[in-house]
């Protein structure tokens, strides 16, 4: 199913999108960061999300305004995993 973003784009538009790198902590192998992707993408308002585990990160790009951190916070909290909070 086209994320919000692709269809928008389908139609010849420009979808206003943010990035944003994000911290995440418990992850082991290769499937943590495919859990932790699919949990991310599966936040409405998330047009993807890169997740490396050499570096603990996740980039997201979500449309602004749609996701907050706690929601994806939740989200890949309930895989295990953490997203520390912003100090």
């Amino acid at each position: 199913m086209p994320t919000s973003g692709t269809r928008i784009e389908g139609l010849g538009y420009e979808a206003p999108v943010e990035r944003i790198t994000l911290p995440v902590r418990g992850m082991s192998c290769a499937s943590c960061v495919s859990r932790v992707a699919k949990a991310l993408t599966s936040v409405p308002g998330v047009i993807s999300a890169e997740v490396n585990l050499a570096s603990e990160r996740a980039q997201v790009v979500l449309v602004p305004g749609q996701v907050t951190p706690g929601d994806l916070r939740r989200a890949v909290a309930a895989q295990g995993y953490e997203i520390p909070e912003a100090q």
